[in-house]
């Protein structure tokens, strides 16, 4: 592949542009610069997320406070704070397997579906739910394993 200036002396723009095994190289500086600057906008989205997680928390504390009362809903969320403020450190520290909180987290919301609406879903959908939990268990599993067996 050719570079910017090799081979093009005296070819016109137009030449250059039509010429397909043109690249053009990124300099190690820029490269550096729009590397630390996603990693800095990458931190701040986090630590967004961690404090917008942290304040749905507070919220719902306050409002089982407020009801004295608490039931299996608020405990299933407050279990998906919990993995959410997980997933952001995993993210922020770099230690352990990122991909596996998502699917945790997509496991507790659909079982707290199950517990908030299965009163007035039709029972094939509860099926369909409780499927897709197991479906989304052993896949966690699986990648779980699999990360293990390849480092």
């Amino acid at each position: 592949m050719k570079s910017f200036g090799e081979d093009q002396a005296g070819a016109s723009k137009e030449d250059i542009v039509a010429d397909r095994s043109f690249k053009p190289t990124v300099g190690e500086t820029e490269h550096t610069v729009a590397s630390i600057g996603f990693h800095v906008v990458e931190r701040i989205l986090l630590l967004l997320v961690a404090l917008m997680t942290i304040c749905g928390a507070a919220t719902e504390i306050y409002q089982i406070y407020q009801t004295r009362s608490i039931n299996l809903a608020d405990i299933l969320l407050m279990f998906l704070y919990t993995e959410v403020i997980g997933m952001v450190n995993v993210f922020y520290t770099g230690k352990g397997a990122t991909f596996i909180y998502p699917i945790f987290i997509a496991i507790t919301a659909l079982a707290r579906l199950i517990v908030l609406q299965s009163k007035d879903m039709a029972p094939e959908n509860i099926v369909f739910e409780a499927s897709a939990i197991l479906l989304l268990a052993v896949a966690a599993m699986a990648m779980t394993r699999l990360s293990r067996s390849t480092g």
